[in-house]
């Protein structure tokens, strides 16, 4: 492979295409001045103007929010899995029916297992422009987004209406949705007793991972934070693993699932048989299975990268161990 050819499989930071109306809240105060980026899948967006970087699909998607401070993603649920790792700044996670069952502080690096089916939302706290990566489960991210009864509602007033089958129409701009064509139905209340409201301590527990710990964690090999036996404990179909730059020796290597490599700090070499390509923070490979490669921190004692690789497992609902 070529490094013309290779480039096809990197999506760099810089080049990112956003989105600014992929989701039913982008005109809602608050949530306007989001940026949705779907890197590798087409994600969960329900505009057609969103711009997808690498369509291929290795069993998840990855995308990305970018947000100015003090604004913040509406709530809302999946049925598969939704992990976001914090690439810049400071970020609030909130959960429950009305954002209030309890919320938890990310900083860069720290990295989130959000449970399926728990409505979620974040917003930046931080002084400056921050960004969060993220992994869906699933080729099809389950399916999309389950909003809160109130988003919708919210939406609405707006000018933003959600069809059942998923796309976004803007009365704004004079846009109607097709003959025969229906709303999205809210939940009803039964379906949303249903819907738990999670203790803080438990999420805490069981599904974040702080950076440091997992530079400590990486000194001597690759740290397992998400799979059956990771860190946090999830089937979601597939695995992610902390990197730093002992974790690797400098030798080629390959594996029989597809691997995407997203560094969070330092730069990165990826050699090959026929060439090399320098990753920097932000920038998202893809790499198929079988391809040998090595990978080498640049000068850093601090870098550090996820690594995500598919599995076996199917994706949907958390994993209760």
């Amino acid at each position: 492979m070529t490094l013309e050819e290779m480039e096809k499989y990197i999506v760099r930071y810089a080049d990112l295409k956003p989105c600014k109306t992929a989701f039913i809240d982008a005109h809602t105060p608050g949530s306007s001045q989001k940026d949705n980026f779907t890197i590798i899948g087409s994600g969960v967006s329900e505009s057609l103007d969103q711009h997808v970087h690498i369509n291929q699909t290795p069993g998840f998607n990855i995308g990305a929010a970018g947000q100015p401070p003090k604004c913040f993603n509406s709530l809302h649920y999946h049925n598969t899995a939704e992990v976001f790792f914090v690439l810049k700044g400071c970020w609030r996670f909130f959960w429950g029916l009305n954002g209030n069952a309890g919320e938890v502080i990310l900083n860069e690096g720290d990295i989130f297992n959000i449970p399926t089916h728990v409505f979620r939302g974040f917003e930046n706290v931080g002084r400056e422009y921050g960004m969060i990566m993220s992994i869906l489960g699933g080729d099809d991210s389950g399916g999309g987004v389950v909003w809160a009864p109130q988003v919708l509602d919210a939406a609405t007033v707006h000018g933003l209406i959600l069809s059942e089958t998923g796309l976004l129409y803007d009365t704004k701009k004079g846009q109607k949705m097709p003959v025969g064509e229906k709303p999205m139905t809210k939940l009803s209340e039964k379906e949303i007793l249903g819907i738990p409201e999670v203790p803080v301590h438990y999420i805490v527990r069981d599904y974040v991972a702080r950076y440091w710990d997992l530079m400590a964690l990486s000194k001597n090999e690759p740290c397992l934070v998400i799979g059956e036996k990771g860190l946090l404990k999830d089937k979601p179909g597939f695995e992610i693993e902390f990197i730093s730059s002992k974790s690797l020796g400098q030798e080629l290597y390959s594996i029989n699932h597809f691997e995407v490599l997203m560094p969070m700090k330092g730069d990165w070499n990826l050699i090959w048989e026929s060439g090399e390509a320098v990753l920097k923070p932000g920038d998202t490979c893809l790499l198929k299975p079988n391809f040998e490669h090595s990978l080498i921190a640049v000068n850093s004692s601090e870098s550090s990268l996820y690594r995500i690789t598919n599995t076996d497992d199917l994706a949907g609902p958390t994993w209760k161990g």
